[in-house]
This record gives structure tokens, C-alpha cells and sequence, in this order.
């Protein structure tokens, strides 16, 4: 049993750094002052699905997911 929360916890620490670098990777939500002139609604702001901002996205919440599932599985005391 100490080799698989062992295996968890790395898990649960890479998970956690990668997090970390998305989250850093991320653009912020304001708009600025584009959002005056209407300049906010271009191409990118309407495929932000497909960019690679949706994609980080779209990674991070997966991750954050994991991270909370990895969490609650090591604070229990199974391992």
C-alpha cells in the first residue's frame, strides 16, 4: 500500500506543477479598454473553442479535476 500512495503523491505533485504553468500560461479576462469600441468581438473571441487559449482552458479544468480527485484520495486513509 505504500508504493501506490507513493505513486499518487508524484502524481499528485506533477499534476500540481503543470497546473501551476497553465494557470500562469492563461490570459486574463478583462478586455480592457477594446471592450469600449467593440473591438472584443473579433475572430479569435468568437473561436475561442478552437485557439489555443480554449484549448489551455479546456486542459485546465481536466487537471483541476484530477488535482481535487488526487487530493481527496490521499487525505483519506486507505493508503
Amino acid at each position: 500500500m505504500n508504493v501506490v500512495r507513493t505513486i499518487l503523491l508524484i502524481a499528485f505533485i506533477i499534476v500540481s506543477v503543470i497546473l501551476a504553468a497553465l494557470v500562469l500560461m492563461q490570459e486574463g479576462k478583462s478586455a480592457g479598454l477594446g471592450a469600449i469600441s467593440g473591438a472584443a468581438e473579433t475572430y479569435w473571441g468568437k473561436n475561442k473553442g478552437r485557439s489555443m487559449e480554449g484549448t489551455l482552458v479546456k486542459i485546465t479544468k481536466i487537471l483541476a479535476v484530477l488535482f481535487f480527485i488526487l487530493a481527496a484520495v490521499l487525505n483519506t486513509r486507505f493508503f
